[in-house]
């Protein structure tokens, strides 16, 4: 066991150390090569060459859309999760208020009828969900573990029920429509307006956009003073504690940003369906971003992200992929088994995820060396 640990650890190293030796001049073309591949990657004429990636029965850019404000979501929780180690299942409570907020402020159809436009909505919905965020975690960041995770889960449900009520300002299964699209007067060669109903390209390639900025930020976060103090509270909080760090302010401070970027895709969510109501926002999907967090390796934006792809994105793949391999099943109605059958699997053989941080790649190995002479004298 010693060994393999040792063997993945050198593999790992070995790999990084070969990218960071790399000449500055190629990893940016690398990056931007995967950047310009991600933005054509909705375009027809390029995907339908990758028969192999793309989905068969469902429309390739409204899936790669949702996969993106997924993705957003999970890299949101990740800051919660992943770095300073708060325990939080109800994260979707979060794009539910940025959602609602922007319905409520853009939509005519809506209670307040105050008919702001789309753009100057989104600040306005992400200074809410930090709020909220704020809000609920002063009176309950200093709860750990369970009792923490048990509070985020029912005010995700208070949020969720209080939605379904008819008589409320969310306007219950009736839901709220006609919210407009983010720029409704950008217009096409043809004439549509570019962010229409149809094509949910633009949609991808802003949230995209918006994607990368996001990323650049929590990375400078993590490799900052604030970065340093959430790893300490994840590791030990009464320890970091002992040293000096404000705990409190710190942990407020995680689920603060985490909930401004969860009500950020709220936000592009409500832009792009131009209609919400609250089966839009079932606890199963909180319970999937968190999935898809600890799939991808808890601590690591990036492995945030391709476990959000993987999450999203492999339902949809395994959808239309019988009838490519000219099989008679139909694996469309397998296909959410087999999804839970590859998380069972990963979580078995790679608890740390796909791509885990240094950190907690390390954490592993460390508990795998203590259990081993434990199972050899067993």
């Amino acid at each position: 066991m010693n060994a393999h640990v040792e063997k993945v650890r050198a593999r790992g190293a070995r790999m990084r150390q070969r990218w960071q030796n790399m000449p500055r001049q190629v990893r940016w073309i690398a990056i931007i090569a995967l950047l310009v591949f991600l933005y054509l990657l909705p375009n027809r004429w390029f995907y339908i060459n990758l028969w192999y990636f793309r989905t068969m029965e469902s429309d390739m850019a409204t899936v790669l859309f949702e996969t993106s404000f997924f993705v957003l979501l999970a890299v949101g929780l990740n800051v919660v999760v992943g770095f300073a180690g708060l325990l939080d299942l109800g994260y979707f409570g979060f794009f539910a208020v940025g959602a609602y907020t922007v319905a409520l402020l853009t939509s005519p159809e809506s209670r307040f009828d105050i008919g702001w436009p789309w753009l100057l909505a989104v600040p306005a919905a992400v200074a809410v969900t930090m709020l909220s965020g704020v809000i609920l975690g002063t009176p309950t960041l200093r709860l750990r573990g369970d009792y923490l995770a048990i509070v985020t889960l029912g005010f995700a449900e208070m949020i969720r029920l209080y939605a379904a009520r008819n008589e409320g300002i969310a306007n219950g299964q009736r839901g709220i429509p006609e919210i407009p699209h983010p720029v409704p007067d950008l217009k096409g060669s043809d004439g549509q307006s570019v962010f229409g109903v149809v094509d949910a390209r633009p949609y991808y390639w802003l949230t995209l956009t918006i994607i990368i900025f996001v990323i650049l930020g929590v990375r400078n976060l993590t490799r900052s003073r604030v970065g340093r103090a959430w790893v300490a509270i994840r590791e030990d909080e009464d320890a970091a504690q002992i040293m000096g760090v404000p705990t409190f302010k710190y942990k407020l401070w995680a689920f603060a940003i985490g909930a401004a970027v969860g009500g950020l895709s709220g936000a592009l969510f409500a832009g792009k369906q131009s209609f919400i109501n609250s089966d839009s926002f079932q606890l199963t999907n909180s319970i999937l971003v968190l999935a898809a967090v600890i799939l991808g390796g808890a601590g690591n934006v990036y492995g945030a992200v391709i476990g959000a792809f993987i999450t999203w994105y492999l339902p949809e793949w395994v959808r239309g992929i019988g009838g490519a391999l000219g099989l008679e099943i139909n694996v469309a109605e397998y296909r959410i088994l087999i999804f839970g059958a590859v998380l069972i699997i990963m979580m078995i053989f790679r608890p740390q995820g796909i791509l885990p941080s240094r950190r907690r790649a390390a954490e592993f190995a460390d508990r795998r060396q203590e259990a081993a002479p434990t199972e050899a004298s067993a």
